[in-house]
């Protein structure tokens, strides 16, 4: 089976060693990368999806969304955010900037597997 490509741009270590476990028992090929414009420069429309740490305080998150859904060639790229659930203005700005999904840090590391299982057979769903 095709590996399904992601790129996380991740600050926190533990969230990044528990994504890249998850992703690796999932048959996901994903990536981290430390900026912003690393992201926007390797990302292309054959990945599967760009997992964003919006509580980042290493970049500018609700900037990095707006380039990567204005760039033609990572526009249609979805799209996920985690963030502490107690920043609601966040939250709600990075849906406004165009962040496909935003999840709490909790709900995301909760979803992983089936977030990384759904990447797998997207056109096969129940």
């Amino acid at each position: 089976m095709e590996q399904r490509k992601v790129f996380g741009l991740v600050s926190d270590l533990m969230f990044t060693v528990r994504i890249g476990e998850t992703a690796k028992r999932a048959n996901v090929d994903i990536k981290f990368v430390k900026t912003a414009s690393d992201l926007i420069e390797r990302a292309d429309s054959d990945m599967a999806l760009i997992i964003l740490d919006l509580n980042n305080q290493q970049i500018d998150v609700l900037g990095t969304i707006k380039d990567l859904k204005g760039n033609a060639k990572t526009k249609k790229i979805k799209l996920l955010g985690f963030v502490s659930h107690v920043e609601s203005a966040l939250i709600q700005a990075a849906r406004q900037a165009g962040c496909d999904t935003v999840l709490a840090r909790s709900a995301f590391v909760a979803g992983l597997p089936e977030i990384f299982g759904s990447l797998q057979s997207p056109t096969v769903r129940g």
